[in-house]
Formats: structure tokens, C-alpha cells, sequence
């Protein structure tokens, strides 16, 4: 589907890259200055929701700019327009909720990188959309960065075909150690009570269960999370058949409370991994946030990550299935 839409008008931003033809981000736009008030947006939202789909999917990243969105109720107007279904996250990040389907991103501190990753791809239900809107836009660094899964996939297959076919064959397994209760002063220091939704540990052992993981116990009351097997590419429908890197290897192999290896228990080669943490970097794109910004991603196809930032930076997210 070609770019044809009266209630939109196409931008441009610092950083955006033509990957494959697609342009990523697609920044769209008030048509004239006079239609940058929310209704407007919200009305050319809901006359164009199947096209505005079709973008999200053919480009991977659409940004919305110029438009007068306020806060967490804005943008949980903007969410609820689109229709799509809500999916609760799951997962180590710190995160607070905000208003009705709209959370904080992760809070862990500014000064730490936040490693690219497609959102919750270890559980069994990942969400399709990932939503973030931009309330307060850092003074310095504090970009959301993201990659073309499948430009990671190519590049890993053309250097590592033996080492990918080998993992391919075999599959993932990860293991991830989470506290009872909750650590801000992490990025992964979501506490299991939080996760699950309960201090019961029975209880907490069979919601683990159900989305995929198994569990022990540590005697800090901690918990710690087995899973596995899991894929390392997937091919999702209408994305032109591409191989996606689903996986969270980089972000959690040889890590003090995470690790990755073959579903078998055959480590991966530490050369591997590392280049395949600079391909990643390589094939990044990023943009400075502006307030108001509002930018969804096609989490099949996009990894995604944060810069450190200079305070203060409010990001809010919401994720659709």
C-alpha cells in the first residue's frame, strides 16, 4: 500500500534511514498547521485506521509530530482510537502505572543503557505495537534507538552460518534471577511480586508457568526463571518473509543475573556474541525526541533500546496486541 492519505502530510527527522525502501521512521504530520489540535489527530486516526496499520507494518516505525498531545490522558485517547486490543507487560523494568492503558517506560536510571530488544520476547504473548509517546524529552542523549530485525538475521547468516544454523537447530535458553520485591535502582529490577501480581508463591509459580517459564526459588527470596527452548529467528506473516532476530541473546548472555545458551546446554562462542552486539549497534537508527512526539513500532520487526540521558526524561508506553 503506497503513502496516500489527505490527513496526514509526510515529514522528515535527524536520523532516519531508507532500509530496504522503507523509509524508518515514517514521520507523519498535521496536513496544515491548523489541524495539529488533538480531535484532529484523533478524527484522521479513526477515518484511517486500517491505511494507518498498513504504514506501521510496511515501515516498521511511524512517528507522529507536530501535534498538540499533552500528557498521559492525550495519549491514552490516541491508544484507545486505534482499537487495538491492550496486553499487560510482563517482564524485569521497573514501571509505574500511569493512566488506564498508559504505563511509565522502564525507570531504571537514566545513566544506563537500556540493550535493544523486541518487547517481552521471551514470553509466550509478546505484543504486536509497542506505543511511546514523548511528554518530556531529555536535554541530552536519551534516544529510544531501534534496529531492522531482519538486517541482523542477514548479516549474522552471512558471518555465522554454521554457528546460526547449529542454535537454529537446537534453540534458546535463558535464565533470568528477579528479587521479591521491587529495585529502582535498576533497569531489571522488577521484583517477582510485581511481575506476577502476587506475593504468593504457589500462586506466582503457576502464572510463571502458564506464560512459558519454570521457576526456582532462592534462599534471598528471590526467584529465578528457566526458559526454554525458544527460537533465535522468526518469520512473522506480511513482513515479506523475513527472518527476524527474536531473541534476547546479547541483552542477557553472560550477565550476573541472566544468561543465554543453547536450549541443550552448549554455550554460545563469546565471539559470536559480541559481534553480534556490533551488528546490532550498526544497523541502528535514531532520532532526537521532541515533546509531544508519539511513535509506534511494529515490535515483529523492530529490537529497541534506550540511550542514556541527561534528567529529566518522561517517556510513556503503552503495548497493543
Amino acid at each position: 500500500m503506497e503513502f496516500s492519505c489527505k490527513d496526514f502530510k509526510v515529514g522528515k527527522c535527524e536520523g532516519e534511514k531508507v532500509v530496504d525502501g522503507e523509509t524508518m521512521p515514517l514521520v507523519l504530520k498535521p496536513p496544515v498547521p491548523n489541524k495539529s489540535d488533538l480531535e484532529s489527530l484523533l478524527l484522521a486516526l479513526k477515518n484511517n485506521k486500517e491505511w494507518f496499520e498498513q504504514m506501521i507494518i510496511k515501515n516498521s516505525a511511524v512517528l507522529l509530530r507536530g501535534y498538540d498531545v499533552k500528557n498521559a490522558e492525550d495519549f491514552n485517547e490516541i491508544v484507545e482510537i486505534c482499537g487495538w486490543e491492550d496486553i499487560r507487560y510482563v517482564g524485569p523494568a521497573p514501571r509505574t502505572h500511569i493512566h488506564k492503558r498508559v504505563w511509565t517506560a522502564n525507570e531504571g536510571p537514566l545513566s544506563e543503557f537500556i540493550y535493544y530488544h523486541h518487547e517481552m520476547v521471551l514470553i509466550k504473548e509478546f505484543p504486536k505495537k509497542v506505543i511511546l509517546f514523548c511528554e518530556i524529552p531529555p536535554p541530552e542523549g536519551g534516544e529510544t534507538p531501534f534496529v531492522p530485525s531482519f538486517k541482523v538475521t542477514e548479516k549474522m547468516m552471512e558471518e555465522f552460518p554454521e554457528e546460526v544454523k547449529e542454535i537454529e537447530e537446537k534453540g534458546l535458553k535463558y535464565t533470568f534471577t528477579a528479587p521479591s520485591a521491587n529495585n529502582v535502582s535498576s533497569m531489571r529490577g522488577r521484583g517477582w511480586e510485581d511481575t506476577f501480581g502476587t506475593e504468593d508463591r504457589k500462586e506466582a509459580e503457576k502464572r510463571a508457568n502458564a506464560l512459558g517459564m519454570d521457576v526456582e526459588w532462592l534462599p534471598n527470596g528471590g526467584i529465578k526463571t528457566i526458559l526454554g527452548p525458544r527460537c533465535l529467528t522468526k518469520v512473522f506473516e506480511g513482513r515479506k518473509g523475513r527472518k527476524m532476530w527474536f531473541n534476547t541473546v546479547v541483552g542477557m548472555h553472560g550477565k550476573e543475573i541472566s544468561s543465554a545458551m543453547m536450549a541443550d546446554g552448549t554455550e554460545i562462542p563469546e565471539h559470536v556474541v559480541k559481534r553480534c552486539e556490533e551488528i546490532i549497534e550498526e544497523e541502528s537508527i535514531q532520532f532526537k525526541w521532541e515533546k509531544g512526539d508519539v511513535l509506534f513500532f511494529d515490535n515483529y520487526a523492530l529490537l529497541h533500546g534506550r540511550r542514556p540521558s541527561l534528567p529529566p526524561r518522561k517517556v510513556l508506553v503503552a503495548t497493543c496486541k
